[in-house]
């Protein structure tokens, strides 16, 4: 299995603000997305833009801060299946990479996880928990 990287995950102080600003360079964004916690836009490619308010970082990571410049950049990877998040997650965590966030069964249907890249950038692992 190889992972697939699926979505680019913004997190944001201010939803309408940062929706205003792709929306002005060509992102099909929701019109009603401005004042929700979450918003996604499907990519050509189908790659996906997502953005998530601080809140909702926090609701599933509280130790998270926001940086006080830049760095609110995420990747997510696609995976296969639930057993294939925790084998790359050990992976990835045996090779030396910090993990971040371990496996977990998130509320909206996935089995997700987080380790950071060399330069500490967030990186998602996750599939249908279905």
């Amino acid at each position: 299995m190889t992972p697939r990287l699926d979505v680019i995950g913004l997190v944001v102080s201010d939803m309408a603000a940062s929706l205003a600003f792709y929306r002005r360079l060509g992102v099909a964004v929701p019109a009603d997305a401005d004042t929700a916690p979450h918003a996604e836009a499907v990519l050509p490619g189908g790659m996906r833009l997502l953005w998530d308010t601080e809140d909702v970082v926090r609701s599933f990571d509280p130790g998270w801060t926001a940086p006080r410049e830049g760095e609110r950049l995420s990747l997510a990877f696609s995976c296969d299946s639930p057993a294939d998040v925790d084998s790359i997650y050990a992976d990835l965590t045996g090779a030396g990479y910090r993990g971040h966030l371990k496996p977990w069964d998130a509320v909206w249907g996935q089995r997700y996880a987080t380790v950071l890249d060399p330069d500490g950038c967030s990186v998602s692992l996750y599939a249908s928990a279905a």
